[in-house]
């Protein structure tokens, strides 16, 4: 069973910073892509940034130069850096995985969030 697990999150004021982090751990083959979404309230699910095992990135327009996303391959861990914080940065925040397991099925994985509240 594969499980991803995310911390890191909290209260920081406008202009702050924070940095989540997200484990997977258990039958775990292979690792593809490893990102992070966000969902504030009333509002959809959306892209953050995601990360692929080679190292490519990819970011929402409205976090470029504020967010990095990196990732450790041995650990099965992939973090998010956010700089400059804005209160409309303010969401749950959810890791996700494109995992591969040992029985060789793959899938989309989801953690179970962890709030990001910025204040003005």
């Amino acid at each position: 069973q594969v499980q991803l697990v995310e911390s890191g999150g909290g209260l920081v004021q406008a202009g702050g910073s924070l940095r989540l982090s997200c484990a997977a751990s258990g039958r775990i083959l292979s690792i593809n892509v490893m990102g992070w979404y966000r969902q504030a309230p009333g509002k959809q699910r959306e892209l953050v940034a995601t990360s692929t095992r080679g190292g490519s990135t990819n970011y929402a327009d409205s976090v470029k130069g504020r967010f990095t996303i990196s990732r450790d391959n041995a650990k099965n861990t992939v973090y998010l850096q956010m700089n400059s914080l804005k209160p409309e940065d303010t969401a749950v925040y959810y890791c996700n995985a494109d995992i591969t397991d040992f029985d060789y099925r793959g899938r989309d994985y989801w953690g179970k969030g962890t709030l990001v509240t910025v204040s003005s």
